[in-house]
């Protein structure tokens, strides 16, 4: 299970053309304009389709979902080879965002209760990381290739894209069934008279209540955005505009991009290197705030610091997705719909994200590059602040099963903590 995870999750995000596709939609003669209108489309569409696909992974289950996701990424990355046009394009942004919402909380919802089912519970955090580990270390070996490859055929990032996620639906296909998914989502059918109508809106009912009956589970979900955004906004949308702004040039930008995602894949697979001295939620506290004041320090430091500066800020994002992932995990009630849930959290992160981006877009339209790494570390301390004064003041309890994320770790057979 925890391999063809590591083979699925690898495979499914291995996007070749990511570092090509601004130059390929430009030499294809889409405008700027263009380009990120079809981006913010993008972000609108994920937020859209997180909920419906998640209900769909609660209904159908959890490996169906994969498989349904792996199918869709195929075709999406075939799309700009058969039209490359602005409505090819956006037809391919579309549909990665289908693909990608169906999985998004499968995935992570298949690996929890699968090696819970196997009482393997210890051993979740370690494969969620090491998950992601894997993915960031195939980019550092694949997307160096891309341009050679683009010299011999201009489609190649597309077809090797598809091509990976065609592999991602082998392992999909190979995942072995959990038990009582088979009749789970026809169960619920028949209690409510085979009404489909009816069994969508009762599950998305049922996930909304969960989370205002958790405030426990809010909060933990709260408390994740500011990690996602920080990560997001700076991996993608600032990681160039800091390198230029401190005079390191384009031909460098793929080695620093190498060097970052080396970091993150190093501190992903480790999750188990973070002290237990504090617990998980007062780790990815500490981890935003090293984030947040990794983007601040970037304002003062010379271009070799903005690069260390940077790779520190891949390593913290690396530690904290795993460790705020289990945390999302363990807080969810044992017959809450699952997938959906982390759907919920995905949309909060996601419409958070696109919120910034907007607000990115008109602070470098200004000009005001440094007062932008500012205001994000001021805003990600003022919601921390606030989240640590609702934890200590008694008034959220975490009381929900499973969800206390400090509870001693089990070793793994080789004797580590896991």
């Amino acid at each position: 299970m925890i391999r063809l995870n590591y083979g699925f999750q690898l495979l499914f995000n291995l996007l070749w053309w990511m570092p090509v596709f601004y130059a390929y939609q430009k030499t294809a003669g889409l405008s700027d304009a263009q380009i990120f209108g079809i981006q913010s489309i993008y972000y609108v569409a994920f937020c859209l389709f997180e909920i419906p696909t998640g209900l769909i992974a609660d209904r159908i289950g959890p490996r169906n979902c994969l498989r349904a996701g792996a199918v869709v990424m195929t075709a999406a990355n075939l799309a700009p080879v058969f039209s490359a046009s602005y409505t090819g394009f956006l037809v391919h942004f579309l549909a990665i965002a289908a693909g990608r919402s169906l999985t998004s909380g499968a995935a992570s919802a298949y690996l929890y209760d699968g090696l819970r089912a196997e009482k393997a519970d210890e051993h979740y955090l370690k494969a969620e990381g090491t998950a992601r580990a894997l993915g960031l270390a195939a980019k550092v070996v694949c997307w160096p290739l891309v341009g050679p490859l683009m010299a011999v055929a201009h489609a190649a990032p597309y077809v090797l894209s598809a091509a990976s996620a065609a592999g991602s639906l082998v392992c999909a296909v190979a995942l072995p069934r959990l038990a009582g998914e088979a009749g789970a989502g026809r169960a619920a059918d028949r209690a409510g008279g085979g009404r489909r109508g009816g069994a969508f809106l009762r599950d998305a009912g049922s996930a909304l209540r969960c989370v205002f009956a958790s405030p426990w589970l809010a909060l933990v979900m709260v408390q994740g955005v500011a990690v996602f955004t920080l990560s997001r906004i700076c991996q993608v949308n600032l990681f160039q505009p800091i390198l230029l702004d401190h005079g390191i040039a384009e031909a460098s930008h793929g080695g620093v991009l190498a060097a970052m995602t080396v970091a993150e894949a190093v501190a992903s697979a480790r999750p188990q290197w973070l002290s237990r001295r504090l617990t998980p939620v007062a780790w990815v506290s500490v981890l935003s705030v090293v984030l947040a004041g990794t983007l601040a320090a970037m304002t003062l430091g010379g271009p070799w610091v903005v690069v260390g500066l940077l790779c520190l800020f891949a390593a913290a994002t690396g530690f904290a997705y795993p460790v705020q992932r289990k945390l999302v995990n363990d807080a969810v009630p044992p017959d809450a719909p699952r997938a959906t849930l982390l759907s919920v959290e995905s949309i909060v992160d996601r419409a958070v994200c696109a919120l910034a981006a907007v607000a990115v877009g008109a602070y470098l339209s200004a000009g005001h590059l440094d007062a932008l790494l500012w205001h994000s570390a001021l805003a990600t301390a003022v919601l921390l602040g606030a989240f640590q004064l609702l934890l200590r003041s008694g008034a959220v309890r975490r009381d929900q099963a499973g969800a206390v994320p400090e509870a001693r770790p089990a070793p793994d057979p080789a004797g580590r903590t896991t």
